[in-house]
């Protein structure tokens, strides 16, 4: 594929909720309530705390007397990328409910569960996962864009794209921490430059680097509406 192309998108997106140590027909009542809102339930095997670090999860189901509910809510929220979370919560009493309060439990299932209660829950709080969904989504697109840095411009090659950033393949060196301005033209021959910031690096055959765009750049409410757009959010 030329540098110039770009990768089509097709496709509904759906926001992944992790479902840890819920019995098989639990998960499946769940999933019946939540896809509703375009929300899959994954169910999570082996250690959570170990699938929370390596995984990016929009939400997670989990009850709150799980004997190792707090080790849980402690990696949720320790995780890079799962932090922002939205965590919902399944309490037998008021009680349960409360205990992991500093956690920031988002929402509370109380059980036992019944459909009208869990989807009045879903309902109310189905825009912040969908929200956190579109933060984080990554869209692939190969095109050209051009990278400006103080000592002077060249050309990259896109990977994949967020409302927050992209990451390109550069032949060039970025230098680390440098603040750019990146030209990129989205399907469609919408063109735009923003202000972004170095903030990783890849390494290897191909260098690869991730630039968080300039939260100030008015381009960036953009570059959002796109993602929504490929994502089908409304």
């Amino acid at each position: 594929m030329s540098a110039s192309s770009t990768t089509p998108v097709t496709g509904k997106i759906a926001a992944r909720t992790a479902s840890i140590h819920i019995d098989p027909a639990c998960n499946a009542f769940l999933h019946d309530c939540f896809k509703t809102y375009g929300i899959h339930i994954v169910s999570l095997g082996g250690d959570p705390v170990v699938q929370l670090q390596r995984q990016k999860f929009e939400a997670c189901l989990l009850r709150l007397y799980d004997p190792d509910a707090e080790k849980i809510l402690e990696a949720a929220r320790s995780s890079s990328s799962n932090r922002r979370m939205v965590i919902y919560g399944i309490a037998r009493n008021t009680k349960e409910a409360l205990r992991y309060s500093n956690y920031g439990i988002n929402a509370v299932l109380d059980e036992p569960l019944d459909r009208p209660s869990v989807m009045k829950v879903v309902r109310s709080t189905h825009l912040l996962v969908i929200n956190e969904l579109r933060r984080y989504a990554r869209i692939p697109m190969v095109s050209r864009a051009i990278i400006e840095t103080s000592a002077g411009s060249f050309p990259v090659m896109t990977v994949e794209i967020s409302s927050g950033g992209l990451s390109v393949c550069s032949p060039a060196t970025i230098p680390a921490n440098a603040s750019v301005t990146v030209t990129l033209t989205l399907p469609g021959g919408i063109r735009l430059s923003l202000r972004a910031v170095l903030c990783w690096e890849r390494k290897g055959t191909d260098k690869i680097y991730g630039l968080r765009f300039d939260t100030n750049d008015p381009n960036r409410l953009k570059i959002r509406a796109w993602v929504d757009q490929q994502l089908a959010i409304v």
